[in-house]
């Protein structure tokens, strides 16, 4: 256990003077709740009149050297989550002065009971707005270290094969069916099946367009997608820097066994965006916003553009039958509106309690949008009886109490057990976006989330990019990225039959 942290191992000085300063790490792990099988939480110590740094993690005893970085033996750490499974692990630092040791006051890990999914998958892009440049989806190992390209784009620029990947989704937290969609040059949705993938293009007259926002059905090989006619506006005189808003937007959907597509609606009076569905797969939660009032009969873009930030959503939800595949009728889930706020990308639990969900002052496109915090409605207490009034939020109806006050919390993923929320966050310095992990324990509290793990604790500060649409996995990808890369780039999008569905059309 003494040779636990591969930067110089040392041990605890015999001789020291407490202080009553905590230490300064980073990542901040004081505190936080984390997994029985999740990687080890290097840090960082930062002191400037320090030269050398010893730390006790529980029984491991790690050195480090100046720059105060730790690198934890993988192996000890795993035996002593192991060892601590539902317990405190106790954090003490000594940092070496020029007058000698200090001890920093302790902090604690607690140590869950609950697993999280091993696999983590996300998208790295550049914060920038203009190319689609050196882009791709990836899957990391939340047991190590190890994170490996699902699919990347050109690596260098290259006009005639730039090309987006984005919205990469797995079926009830199974990698035997994902999709992911491609923009632009090589374009199409694809869609695999085991070690199987093919592209398709998902377009008709009868349809907005393409798919945008998708959800697999739990059970069936069916994908919800919302179809939207998306654009960008950048503020002159605004605390944002952008707005990404919807023209148009509607829902249809995919059978990816039949490759079909219908309309579930489509609508000229609302936006419906973010489909998810119910854990049983017998309903489709949506969410939907009214066009303002105040624009005109024959609006064009830029008239909505400038009312951007009174587009309200609400979450909505439809019954399915999976017998017939038909829809009834929408029923209120969480009026925003009624708070003078909006909602985006809801999100059930596992057992289909609770329903998390973005909720912000306007639009859907949350992750631009400082006053986004993530909320939770609990089912059971069936809030949408109660309407909400002002700022006061309906019965049932909370903030997490792990939002950042003056960020962007938004795009979340539940863990398969329903115990780790996973989720997107501009914390850090409020340009890049990185990911945090909580515990929602069995009582429906929110512990510390904490940062995700590296090898390097100042990797996520170097790293340039932002982490994208954070979505757990029980199992790997099984496609490896050159087979992707030719169903993207050497194959034809096989184009959708068009179904009609006229009980659910224009609704």
């Amino acid at each position: 256990m003494l040779a636990a942290c591969s930067s110089r191992p040392t041990a605890v000085p015999t001789a020291f003077t407490p202080t009553a300063d905590s230490a300064d790490v980073y990542p901040d792990y004081s505190g936080v709740t984390v997994p029985p099988n999740i990687a080890p939480l290097n840090f960082m110590v930062a002191d400037a009149q320090a030269t050398e740094y010893v730390a006790t993690i529980g029984d491991l005893v790690c050195g480090a050297t100046a720059d105060g970085k730790t690198d934890i033996d993988t192996t000890a750490w795993r035996q002593l989550l192991g060892a601590a499974r539902g317990s405190d692990i106790a954090v003490t630092i000594y940092a070496h002065r020029a007058d000698g040791w200090v001890q920093h006051p302790p902090f604690a890990i607690h140590v869950a009971t609950d697993d999280i999914d091993p696999y983590l998958t996300y998208r790295l892009i550049e914060p920038g707005y203009e190319l689609y440049r050196q882009l791709g989806i990836y899957q990391r190992d939340l047991t190590s270290f190890a994170e490996t390209p699902v699919y990347e784009n050109n690596r260098q620029y290259d006009d005639d094969e730039n090309h987006c990947v984005n919205c990469h989704t797995f079926q009830a937290y199974d990698s035997q069916r994902t999709l992911f969609h491609v923009r632009a040059a090589h374009g199409g949705t694809v869609v695999t099946s085991g070690t199987e993938a093919r592209k398709v293009a998902i377009r008709h007259d009868s349809i907005l367009g393409a798919g945008v926002y998708p959800a697999w059905h739990p059970q069936l090989p069916l994908v919800a997608f919302s179809t939207n006619k998306t654009g960008q506006v950048f503020h002159m005189l605004h605390a944002e820097k952008i707005e990404v808003l919807d023209e148009a937007s509607d829902l249809i959907l995919y059978d990816a066994e039949a490759n079909t597509v219908c309309n579930i609606m489509r609508t000229q009076s609302t936006l419906e965006t973010f489909p998810t569905w119910s854990p049983d797969g017998k309903r489709l939660y949506y969410c939907a916003a009214a066009m303002p009032a105040s624009l005109p009969a024959d609006h064009n873009a830029m008239d909505l553009a400038l009312r951007y930030d009174s587009l309200l959503y609400n979450i909505w939800s439809m019954p399915f039958d999976a017998a017939t595949r038909r829809f009834g009728e929408p029923r209120l889930e969480v009026d925003a509106a009624a708070m003078g706020r909006s909602a985006s990308v809801p999100r059930l639990s596992p057992d289909g309690r609770y329903l998390l969900f973005t909720l912000g002052d306007y639009g859907q496109f949350h992750i631009w949008h400082k006053s986004a915090d993530l909320w939770l409605k609990d089912l059971a207490a069936d809030s949408a009886a109660t309407p909400a009034t002002g700022d006061a939020p309906a019965a049932g109806l909370r903030p997490l109490d792990l939002n950042s006050p003056d960020a962007p919390d938004s795009y979340h993923t539940w863990s398969s057990n329903g115990r780790w929320i996973a989720f997107a966050s501009r914390r850090d310095d409020g340009d890049f976006t990185r990911i945090y992990i909580a515990h929602f324990d069995s009582s429906g509290r929110t512990h510390k989330p904490f940062l995700l793990p590296q090898r390097d604790p100042e990797y996520n500060t170097l790293l340039l990019k932002s982490y994208n649409v954070p979505e757990l996995a029980r199992n790997p990808v099984r496609l490896t990225p050159r087979q992707l890369q030719h169903t993207v780039l050497d194959t034809e999008a096989q184009t959708a039959t068009y179904i009609p569905h006229p009980p659910t059309e224009n609704r």
